[in-house]
């Protein structure tokens, strides 16, 4: 999933952050990177987790991106009460603005998959809470473009124009050629042409 459109997203429909929100793929280079007045939050991609093959002739997968929202804020105090009443507050927005949220056409709406604490000193806490959003790995319609190997190989292939069938029955057979069939003749030949 991109996070560019999360990141927008969250700038506008969190106040609270007071647009202090940015991105990346690891938190401690974001973190050391970019410094924002706290409170802020980092968007970090976290993993996807892909389901089994559904289709016995094809790859349709579904396929769950993950990622976290990782608030950092000013500790007050040392045991961190005041940031649990904080960490409240910011979750109910951040769950305001995302939960139910699709980030792009082909994702299912953003659902909450929890949260922890992921360091606490006398200068800041830093808390994480995920999220997650699936889709289908495969397309739904011929007209989509293709996602998987073997659908670009198919797209490779000539139209299907038509089939001639030619049939060798099992029954009657020939006990002088071969018994039981097929036994080499051909019963009956018949072709049909597809147009589009």
């Amino acid at each position: 999933m991109k996070i560019s459109p999360v990141i927008a997203h969250l700038r506008e429909h969190c106040p609270s952050l007071h647009q202090r929100v940015t991105g990346g793929i690891d938190l401690d280079a974001v973190s050391e990177s970019v410094l924002l007045k706290n409170p802020s939050a980092y968007v970090i991609a976290a993993d996807d987790k892909a389901g089994e093959n559904r289709a016995e002739n094809a790859v349709i997968q579904d396929v769950e991106d993950r990622f976290e929202v990782v608030l950092v804020m000013d500790t007050k105090d040392e045991r961190g009460q005041q940031a649990v009443d904080l960490l409240h507050d910011f979750r109910k927005e951040l769950w305001r603005a995302l939960v139910g949220w699709q980030p792009a056409a082909e994702y299912d709406p953003i659902v909450y998959d929890g949260g922890g604490l992921v360091l606490i000193n006398r200068a800041r806490v830093v808390y994480r809470f995920s999220f997650s959003a699936a889709f289908q790995l495969g397309r739904n319609a011929a007209t989509d473009p293709a996602e998987t190997w073997h659908e670009y190989e198919l797209d490779g292939l000539p139209p299907f124009t038509g089939a001639t069938i030619n049939m060798d029955c099992i029954d009657p057979a020939d006990p002088n050629l071969q018994y039981p069939g097929p036994d080499g003749r051909l019963e009956a030949t018949f072709s049909g042409d597809v147009t589009p």
